[in-house]
């Protein structure tokens, strides 16, 4: 079925499916105003993917996947393209250097592993091992104990994949992609979160255990108690300069 291309009665904005060339895990929905110009539409993208301003390159696709436009005009407002909404923004990294190059920040299997020999391990006295032979821990093996299995579970009841939601410290905004427990990560129960932004740590594997799926760098794991469920739309970074 072919998107709808209605615009809702006093909203001009159009709603673009976002891809990369480099990144194949990575897609995004944002919205963006007609009246915006090219330069800040990438200056907005930037922020989500990692591509520079001026390494970035921009094609318009429609709701068939034919490509009407390439934008490379930065001084000419996106509604100048004719996008509707569903059409899709795609993203070429124009430079050979970029982040995004040859899948380093989707196969961590490309980072160099740093090695070190037991003779310099035992060197250390920072080491885990040094810690664990000195006896101490940051935890009571006694509060340990207490953890049980059903930590939170009550906290959980309102909460369920799909919500919108906003987590704290730091008031960030995503959606819930998961809900139950971790073994790896701790007794009781836990809320797997897909940030909006780039403001995780995962894209939804954490310790080997897929939870969930999601961009790279968007995925966070976190206990019921700082998750608070309602109406948290996607925030504009632009909405802020607007008088």
């Amino acid at each position: 079925m072919a998107t709808s291309r209605l615009q809702l009665e006093g909203d001009d904005s159009v709603h673009l499916h976002i891809t990369h060339a480099n990144l194949k895990s990575f897609s995004a929905d944002v919205r963006f105003s007609p009246q915006m110009s090219v330069e800040a539409v990438k200056e907005k993208l930037w922020k989500k993917c990692g591509t520079s301003v001026n390494s970035m390159a921009l094609e318009l696709y429609d709701d068939s996947g034919s490509k009407v436009a390439v934008l490379s005009d930065n001084s000419r407002p996106l509604g100048f393209f004719s996008p509707f909404d569903g059409f899709r923004l795609h993203i070429i990294d124009l430079d050979p250097s970029s982040v995004t190059t040859g899948g380093w920040l989707e196969d961590t299997s490309l980072v160099e592993k740093y090695n070190i020999s037991e003779e310099d391990y035992a060197k250390r006295t920072d080491s885990f091992r040094k810690f664990k032979e000195k006896g101490v821990s940051q935890i009571p093996a006694a509060a340990e104990a207490k953890t049980k299995e059903n930590h939170m579970e009550d906290l959980c009841a309102n909460i369920k994949v799909g919500d919108r939601c906003q987590v704290e410290p730091g008031e960030k905004r995503g959606m819930v992609k998961y809900v139950g427990r971790a073994e790896s990560l701790g007794p009781g129960y836990w809320v797997g979160i897909q940030y909006d932004e780039p403001l995780g740590k995962h894209d939804g594997m954490v310790k080997g255990t897929r939870f969930f799926e999601c961009p790279p760098l968007q995925g966070g794991m976190v206990r019921p108690d700082k998750v608070k469920v309602g109406d948290y739309p996607e925030r504009d970074p632009f909405e802020e300069d607007e008088i």
